[in-house]
């Protein structure tokens, strides 16, 4: 059976040009970038190259990105960190972060609360996963430390009003950092240059697990998570993986190349055909979401009446891959607090389905997996 992989929001294949720009730093070239020898010094330039590659994409200077082993960390290091050196200058005991972040915002803030008496707010959403940022400059402070709000919700692809959060928080002073995880390659970096922090990883743009980079754009100050040697300028200390760094430069360049050859308004007509023929073939099914401002590949729906888990199973016995929301939360019981946030009582968010899908995926591909969907669902209710 050909499988078709419509869960490219959970993770990606790596693209053969990373892996080929990988395998010499892999194998001969393996010299630890902090070594004077020549070796070390190849290493450290290789390095150097991919920061600056990076940093070209994101509109930021080489030294504002901070390479990390992904999002997670690059999540911990901006919320924790920016938020402990904002106390360390005075600033008041209080986060703001939006009520659908990723796991890794929100046990960071979590942290900061049972173990550095930051009160955290979280900022409500609408029906549509869309950050209220009127209520967001009603609950900031003079004296917030930092506000998060992620550019883009990994479970129902909704694009998030930055802009808007931007001028609130800078009306107080307040840091600001966004999760870029599901936006980067889609959307150019640059455009989010203006905040405090952004957060990359490697593994949704065609590069390996366990490589990523936290960008700070104003080079705001930063308390390191991890200890010890002192790299990264003293942000995040370990020998640095200077395979996966050269292989994120790349990824990120590929991606962004295949945006220019996949036109975004292309992409979204795909994007809303492939909704538009589920609502009408699966009946009952809800698009979640906003229907507009939202990922370019990326659908997602509850099916009351049938269970997630359930649907999901019988679209991977035909081959189609898709997942129920966040792949951190596969596997749980437990409605996804996204969809709670944004309305949805515990039944409905237990029927979740998200496809996710890259600029290179075929119609034929689409018109499958939603034909399938409907065949599964109506299978699943016993009309089938």
């Amino acid at each position: 059976m050909t499988l078709i992989d419509l869960d490219q929001a959970a993770t990606t294949a790596t693209r053969r040009e990373v892996l080929e720009a990988m395998w010499p730093w892999l194998t001969g070239e393996h010299g630890n970038p902090s070594s004077t020898h020549a070796l070390g010094r190849r290493a450290a330039d290789a390095l150097a190259d991919a920061r600056t590659r990076i940093a070209r994409r994101a509109g930021v200077r080489p030294a504002q990105v901070v390479f990390t082993s992904g999002g997670t960390e690059s999540d911990n290091l901006a919320v924790i960190g920016l938020t402990l050196a904002a106390l360390a200058r005075g600033r008041d005991r209080h986060v703001l972060v939006s009520a659908i972040e990723h796991e890794a915002v929100l046990e960071s803030a979590a942290y900061l609360e049972r173990w550095h008496d930051v009160e955290v707010e979280r900022i409500p959403v609408d029906a549509d996963g869309v950050v209220d940022a009127d209520a967001a400059r009603v609950a900031l402070r003079p004296g917030t430390a930092l506000v998060s709000v992620q550019a883009a919700n990994n479970e129902v692809g909704t694009l998030q009003p930055l802009d808007a959060v931007l001028a609130a928080a800078r009306t107080v002073g307040a840091l600001v950092h966004t999760d870029a995880v599901q936006y980067a390659g889609w959307y150019p970096l640059a455009g989010l240059a203006a905040l405090d922090a952004v957060t990359i990883s490697g593994h949704k743009l065609g590069a390996p697990k366990g490589v990523g980079a936290l960008l700070l754009p104003t080079s705001a100050a930063i308390e390191p998570l991890i200890h010890g040697g002192g790299q990264e300028r003293d942000r995040r200390s370990g020998t640095e993986n200077v395979a996966g760094a050269v292989g994120l430069a790349v990824a990120l360049e590929r991606a962004e190349a295949e945006r220019e050859a996949h036109p975004l308004g292309a992409l979204e007509a795909r994007r809303d055909a492939f909704i538009a023929r589920v609502l009408e073939t699966v009946p009952g099914a809800r698009l979640t979401g906003h229907p507009s401002r939202r990922l370019p590949c990326h659908a997602s729906f509850v099916v009351p009446g049938i269970g997630g888990e359930p649907l999901l199973i019988a679209l991977d016995d035909r081959g189609i891959l898709a997942s129920s929301g966040s792949a951190c939360a596969a596997g749980r019981d437990e409605p996804s607090p996204v969809l709670l946030a944004m309305g949805l009582d515990a039944d409905t968010a237990r029927t979740a389905i998200r496809f996710s899908w890259g600029a290179s995926t075929i119609q034929e591909s689409l018109d499958s997996a939603a034909r399938e969907l409907a065949e599964s669902a109506a299978s699943l209710r016993g009309l089938g």
